[in-house]
């Protein structure tokens, strides 16, 4: 084996490829943009966020369109904004040609308690008879400029958050102890985390030094209105179907008195409606996405019974 070398390498370089599925590919490539329904002035606080490039956290429920509206978002600073033909914010900006050139303009980690700074940073790996180094994740994107996206971050193990905190102040740098590198930031790059607040512990929040590098956009669960919107264009019901299973997930939320604080996702009640469209009963569909999906527990499962049952006699 020869000695590991000095200067970074990527797997490119190699002539390896990360086997990845299509979907994947296409979803960080963002080659069609991803439809959001905005709630209220989140888009113009991301746009302006990035403009400074302040890194942004978001926090909100389980499938209430955090990862959705990153990857929205993404898909406007570097592939076409507004859907003008030369692009741009809401400003009227222009996206420059070298971002929009950027082949992965979003790369995305979702966060666990195995999560290691090696995996986000890098590490060296054996390729042929040579030792080579490989950037991780966050790497790639600081040197490309693209957005880094950190997904359900207070999963990590706290000393690998930490990695990131000079990378979130005026430095914009990332020291990689292997190599002996001070990474400059790429003037483009961004770091988004989020979190669910619904399952914050003593052992599972975000330190207040890692907390108040970033500025904090709140999301929540849309209203009957604007959900059922959402579940119509995601599922391809009709909007009368589509706003009841929106009531259900009104409904459901609002259980406190069962102990129940969580509710129901967007995502699930979406689910739902897929379900519906390729030919299961609407009751059924709510049997499977809904009432057993939420919970095991049996009077929480009875109460969303009744709801359902109310709903969709």
């Amino acid at each position: 084996m020869s000695r590991p070398q000095t200067a970074p390498a990527s797997l490119a370089a190699t002539g390896a490829t990360p086997l990845r599925h299509p979907a994947d590919q296409a979803r960080s490539r963002l080659a069609d943009e991803p439809w959001y329904l905005p709630m209220a002035d989140e888009i113009a606080l991301f746009e302006a966020a990035y403009a400074a490039r302040l890194p942004v956290l978001l926090k909100g429920p389980t499938g209430c369109g955090k990862t959705r509206f990153v990857e929205h978002m993404a898909w406007r600073l570097y592939r076409g904004g507004d859907g003008t033909d030369d692009g741009g914010d809401r400003r009227g900006n222009a996206v420059p040609a070298a971002r929009r050139a950027l082949e992965t303009p979003l790369l995305t980690v979702a966060c666990h308690e195995d999560l290691t700074a090696t995996d986000l940073v890098g590490r060296f790996l054996l390729s042929g008879d040579e030792t080579v180094w490989t950037d991780g994740p966050l790497t790639r994107a600081v040197r490309s400029g693209a957005i880094c996206y950190l997904d359900e971050v207070v999963e990590a193990r706290k000393d690998t958050t930490v990695v990131v905190h000079s990378l979130t102040d005026h430095r914009r740098v990332l020291p990689i102890e292997k190599t002996g590198e001070q990474l400059d930031a790429h003037p483009d790059f961004l770091l988004v985390i989020s979190y669910n607040p619904g399952y914050q512990s003593v052992l599972k929040d975000l330190k207040p030094s890692t907390r108040q590098r970033f500025v904090s956009i709140e999301f929540a669960y849309p209203p009957i209105d604007v959900e059922s919107t959402i579940i119509a264009h995601e599922s391809g019901i009709d909007a009368s179907l589509a706003r009841q299973l929106a009531q259900i997930g009104d409904k459901v939320r609002n259980l406190r008195e069962h102990g129940f604080e969580e509710g129901v996702s967007t995502r699930l009640l979406v689910y739902a409606g897929q379900l519906v469209a390729r030919g299961i009963a609407p009751r059924r569909a709510c049997d499977v996405a809904i009432i057993s999906a939420i919970t095991d527990d049996r009077d929480v499962q009875r109460a969303v019974t009744d709801i359902v049952d109310v709903l969709l006699p």
